[in-house]
């Protein structure tokens, strides 16, 4: 492809950046926060790097899926970069209007502070529900679209769900790419390119957020969304976004639907009824609440039975049990990356070594 080299340097160079700032404006207290989040983000732009080269030392990818691929990597950098810099312009002209305006919001934010746990978790809680279903639409509507183009849906799954066994199989014969890459499937392409859209929009409001100079269009949302306290971390909606991306690269379709819904409503499940009726807390953990897990362990295995089938659903349902009464206490980590990151490792390992299969209840 004409001009690959140009547009490698500019991804690399972007993903870099994004390495270096996320652990430069991290809050340094949150070490396990801190190490498994750079280490998503290292791990997919590491992989990202070395399948462009592969891709591009065969010249049947040349002419039009190195170029899908520089669009789908490089528009979404290249759209964040000028928001930030005209946002940025904008601000730094209008400075004290801007100033001013900002006052007047956060004076009326700090006015109706006090709210309920239950409404403030509804509301932390929705953004990644609609995520979800916004997935799910997303995934029908392009359904419908290549049902109607092609008269059949052949090609939406992937022909090997063996992630593991496939990434084994790149590494020993590098000119399986093309096959590969044929046979993954477009909704795994579609879900994993949606989440690195959205994580590099999350990234930039908050490197912007904590930066001194540089401003966003959407830094608005988090300053009125954080409280004073939370302002010092990262919003959880990074992790969200971080750990989601890192999952829709390494898993398949079906599985990544599984572990959104699991994190996203599972997680909801878990912490509005611990808020409401939660009586029993949990003996190391006094924010978590009996009732809230076993609501959470009864919406998970609901979840995964609908996309992965019962042996996975057994399986997810455990690893949420596992992931939701420990973290916090004692282990200090946001379960909003730890679920995703782990339910998707343990369906790579898993699947990898005992050869467990799933199907989907949807298909049948």
């Amino acid at each position: 492809m004409e001009y690959f080299s140009i547009w490698y340097l500019v991804i690399m160079t972007s993903f870099s950046f994004i390495l270096f700032n996320y652990m430069y404006f991290s809050y340094k207290e949150e070490k396990l926060n801190n190490f498994l989040g750079f280490m998503s983000l290292l791990f997919v732009c590491i992989n990202i790097a070395f399948i462009l080269l592969l891709m591009n030392q065969e010249i049947t990818l040349q002419s039009f899926i190195i170029p899908l691929w520089i669009m789908a990597l490089g528009i979404p950098l290249i759209v964040v970069i000028l928001l930030l810099l005209i946002s940025t312009g904008i601000v730094f002209l209008n400075k004290r209007t801007f100033k001013k305006e900002f006052v007047k919001v956060s004076k009326k934010r700090n006015q109706n502070q006090i709210r309920s746990n239950v409404k403030e978790d509804n509301l932390r809680k929705l953004n990644h529900i609609l995520v979800f279903i916004g997935l799910l639409v997303v995934w029908y509507v392009g359904l419908l679209v290549v049902q109607n183009s092609t008269g059949s849906s052949d090609g939406m799954l992937p022909e090997e769900n063996n992630m593991f066994l496939l990434y084994l199989k790149l590494i020993n014969r590098p000119n399986s790419i093309v096959d590969i890459i044929a046979s993954l499937g477009w909704l795994y392409y579609l879900f994993f390119f949606s989440f690195y859209t959205l994580c590099l929009f999350i990234i930039t409001i908050e490197f912007s957020r904590k930066s001194t100079f540089f401003s966003f269009p959407l830094n608005i949302l988090p300053k009125l969304y954080l409280s004073e306290k939370e302002k010092e971390k990262y919003g959880t909606y990074l992790y969200f976004a971080i750990g989601q991306m890192f999952s829709a690269f390494i898993s398949p379709p079906m599985i990544f639907l599984a572990i959104l819904g699991i994190s996203s409503i599972s997680d909801s499940m878990t912490s509005q009824v611990g808020i409401r009726y939660g009586k029993r807390h949990i003996l190391w953990n006094d924010k978590k609440t009996w009732e809230g897990t076993i609501a959470g362990i009864i919406t998970t295995f609901l979840i995964s039975f609908l996309f992965v089938g019962m042996l996975w659903a057994l399986i997810f349902t455990v690893l949420f049990l596992l992931f939701d009464i420990f973290t916090d206490k004692p282990i200090k980590i946001s379960d909003n990356l730890l679920i995703p990151i782990g339910c998707g490792v343990s369906y790579t390992i898993i699947r990898f070594i005992f050869n467990f299969n799933y199907y989907s209840i949807i298909f049948m």
